[in-house]
């Protein structure tokens, strides 16, 4: 009830973060009661079924993802002084933050399964009535309890991710863990190569695969999802020590006020938004080889269902990473406020701003297009 009165109170662009937990909580609600209805209208082809609830995990962990910055950022979560004294302490604000992330993301698949009957022919007197009733399965019956399991996953994973996030720390941090180089870089470095190596050996994998890839290969596109998937965990492992590195990189060759702060502050978010970073270049290089690779042949066309994880991928990243970036504009308020008073012009803050910006497209872009090259190779070579 208490989530429900603060809900109403909500500033608009809090709530359109909530609503768009609910939009993407239902793209993949749609996908997975997709995956559904193809292995009950295939039993026979439990291969590229499985291939295709594969598929469906990765739009799910991004929208896991996204919902757990947006619980982060939310104003109606963040510990303020007198609240523990009306029994809103730490402890029940992450128990807050988790139910908020759960009515969104069950919101979002009430609608997924509306939408999904409606298509389905079972729910009539709206336009489009069984527009796609075949491709649904309309023939077979729909086992509502494998249904409602597939649905409860987003409300589910994405409520116990925010809790286990936002829990409350006895240990409180040291005062230099900030600025402390992060130590996950070389362990995401050796799992981009173990994920590049499996991609290779998958893609010049024997024939006879039930999902083809395009090009001259046709070889286990489980195994290329597979290595990808490392490649892309690889990148937001190492993320946080790139994005250090970046703030170190502003501040060397004599480097002036600006460039201290830029560097500065790069170093100390590095945690913060070097992980989502990451994420959004591994996808940007996926989106990249894909459209690579298929957009020379018409032999393996994108499907409806493949565009919509997709854009579920692709959007959900991006807006993770805005979603952290304003996390670590929230939290420097302070010393904001603190540089502001102290005299220094607004230009400087802005241009240390653009620098940071600059820094880190210097870096991750060269990155990027350097994964995208190499993943690329077993499917020209």
């Amino acid at each position: 009830m208490l989530a429900l009165r603060l809900a109403r109170r909500t500033h608009p662009v809090v709530l359109l973060r909530r609503l768009m937990v609910a939009a993407a909580s239902a793209g993949v609600g749609f996908l997975l009661l997709c995956t559904l209805t193809y292995a009950l209208s295939h039993p026979t082809d439990s291969g590229t079924s499985g291939l295709r609830l594969l598929w469906c995990l990765i739009p799910l962990a991004a929208t896991v993802h996204f919902a757990v910055a947006v619980a982060r950022t939310d104003p109606s979560t963040r510990p303020r002084p007198g609240l523990s004294a009306v029994g809103l302490g730490p402890a029940r604000l992450t128990a807050l933050a988790a139910v908020s992330t759960a009515v969104s993301g069950t919101l979002g698949s009430m609608l997924a399964l509306l939408i999904f009957l409606h298509l389905r022919g079972d729910l009539t007197g709206l336009p489009f009535d069984g527009a796609t009733a075949e491709l649904l399965a309309a023939d077979q019956p729909l086992p509502l309890a494998a249904a409602l399991t597939l649905l409860a996953l987003v409300p589910l994973l994405s409520s116990v991710a925010a809790a286990l996030s936002l829990r409350p720390r006895r240990v409180p941090p040291a005062p230099d863990a900030s600025s402390a180089a992060p130590t996950e870089l070389p362990w995401g470095v050796a799992l981009m190569a173990i994920g590049m190596a499996v991609e290779t050996y998958a893609g010049r994998g024997g024939a006879g695969s039930p999902l083809p890839v395009p090009g001259e290969i046709d070889g286990n596109p489980a195994g290329v999802l597979v290595g990808w998937t490392l490649t892309a965990l690889g990148l937001a492992l190492a993320g946080p020590g790139i994005t250090h590195f970046s703030g170190r990189l502003l501040q060397s060759l004599r480097p002036g006020a600006t460039r201290l702060l830029a560097g500065r502050i790069l170093m100390e978010e590095s945690r913060r938004i070097g992980r989502p970073l990451g994420v959004v270049c591994a996808v940007a290089s996926a989106a990249i080889e894909a459209a690579t690779l298929y957009g020379g042949t018409d032999e393996q066309p994108i499907g409806l269902l493949t565009g919509l994880g997709t854009a579920l991928v692709m959007t959900c990243t991006t807006a993770t990473l805005l979603v952290s970036a304003l996390e670590a504009r929230q939290t420097r308020a302070t010393n904001t406020d603190s540089l502001r008073s102290m005299g220094i012009p607004a230009t400087v803050l802005r241009n240390a701003t653009a620098l940071r910006a600059a820094a880190l497209l210097a870096v991750f872009a060269p990155l990027t297009w350097g994964v995208t090259a190499l993943a690329a190779v077993p499917f020209s070579s």
